[in-house]
């Protein structure tokens, strides 16, 4: 706003030099009456560069306040203010460091925060009138300066996060190969899996497995999900931006279905201890009902009914909804008519995840990120007869069930625990784009 006055100025103060380079070097006396006539109003145009050089400066202090101002309004502190509050901690801002100067008087002030999905964006507008000390000469009493400042930033996310952890009997299977070598050299039946059967109290697999110091997968499991809380715990930008619910296949095989470890919460270190009771599904007897214990098409229908419709995560009341799934991806329970694969007696249905379910899922704008816990060969009739036909394929169909960018496959030696970690960055990560 100071370039017609500059140009007026500048213009004045060239012919000022010109003409005192030419009184100079002239000898008659008739330039000297001349230049002493002219001398007033030469000295207001010398004053008059007094005057802009001072309103430049005010200026310049003016739009560092605006500038300060604007940054105050899009400020996400641990606590994230409302819009109204965040405006008005923008105007306190600007009153707060605006130091009266003399000769300078505000005439406006606007301030603008708005919020645009995930994004925030704060305005600030000002007008101010400067009195001329020289300039009156040539009257301009005042000089009118202004300005206009814009920041914005990237609100936090909200998301609630459910975790869906496959605790069947399937992964009470060694974490490592290692741990399955252990396991089948220390049982006579060469079984790589730690089954917790209730009707051998002490000579069970499970316990045979806690006494080798063998980890099972689903050790891996827990402590993974204790590993996320804190991951999630550090990774909030305001309090309350995460929010967690962690749920199992079911603590028996007797009463298999989603059941509850921990109930949606933004405590994360809460969720962390109870996470403590992440433990393997057990079994009545060995062979009960089959051995149809793990219902990956059951849990995931039952989760999608308690899972509230997603928002656009821009505010606490209006979260973005993730469902975690970690399984290793095969369904063993009774799907007579429905089963993809050919069915054992009694209708026992072993397939690979039905996708199907996961598009159900999908289509209510809850995204699911799916860690595949690599089903491992065994080495047994079972495996052979019933498994490995479909081996291949189990991997492709978790992959078809999880949301674009949100797949993660993890061999025993590459741990549970990093890929979880991976999937929740992701998770967070692409938020944004979605909206």
């Amino acid at each position: 706003m100071l370039g017609p006055v500059a140009s007026t100025v500048a213009g004045l103060f060239g012919r000022v030099v010109g003409f005192a380079g030419r009184f100079r070097a002239s000898r008659s006396g008739g330039v000297a009456i001349l230049f002493a006539v002219a001398l007033p109003p030469l000295l207001g145009v010398v004053g008059s560069a007094v005057d802009y050089t001072f309103t430049s400066r005010a200026k310049a202090k003016l739009d560092g306040v605006a500038d300060m101002a604007a940054l105050t309004g899009v400020k996400i502190s641990a606590s994230l203010p409302t819009a109204t509050v965040a405006k008005a901690n923008a105007i306190a801002s600007f009153n707060a460091n605006n130091d009266a100067m003399s000769r300078v008087t505000l005439t406006s002030l606007d301030i603008t925060v708005v919020d645009n999905g995930l994004v925030r964006t704060a305005t600030v507008t000002y007008t101010a009138s400067v009195q001329t000390a020289f300039m009156g000469l040539f009257g301009f009493n005042t000089m009118q300066i202004g300005g206009t400042a814009k920041a914005s930033s990237n609100l936090p996310t909200y998301i609630d996060f459910y975790l869906l952890l496959d605790n069947s009997p399937s992964m009470g299977i060694g974490a490592t190969n290692a741990d399955i070598s252990t396991m089948m050299a220390n049982t006579p039946d060469k079984c790589g899996f730690a089954c917790h059967d209730l009707s051998d109290p002490s000579g069970n697999y499970y316990k045979l497995a806690k006494k080798l110091n063998v980890t099972m997968r689903i050790d891996v499991v827990r402590q993974a999900t204790q590993q996320l809380m804190d991951t999630a715990q550090t990774a909030q930008v305001v309090s309350g931006q995460f929010r967690s619910a962690i749920y199992t296949y079911g603590e028996s095989c007797t009463t298999i279905g989603l059941t509850q470890i921990s109930a949606l919460t933004a405590n994360l270190s809460n969720a962390k201890a109870k996470a403590n009771a992440i433990d393997l599904m057990t079994i009545p007897k060995q062979n009960y009902n089959n051995d149809q214990c793990t219902d990956n098409t059951g849990n995931l229908t039952a989760i999608n009914q308690l899972i509230a419709t997603p928002g656009d995560g821009s505010t606490s009341g209006a979260p973005q909804k993730v469902l975690m799934l970690v399984a290793d991806g095969v369904t063993d329970a009774n799907y007579s008519s429905t089963c993809t694969r050919p069915t054992a007696s009694g209708g026992r249905c072993q397939e690979p995840l039905n996708p199907a379910v996961c598009e159900a899922i999908k289509a209510r704008g809850i995204r699911i990120a799916v860690l595949y816990t690599t089903y491992l060969p065994l080495d047994n009739d079972w495996y052979r007869n019933w498994i490995a036909p479909f081996q291949p394929t189990i991997g492709t169909k978790m992959q078809s069930c999880a949301s674009p960018g949100l797949y993660f496959e993890v061999s025993p030696t590459q741990g549970i625990s990093t890929a979880m970690t991976a999937l929740f960055q992701k998770a967070v990560a692409t938020a944004r784009l979605t909206q």
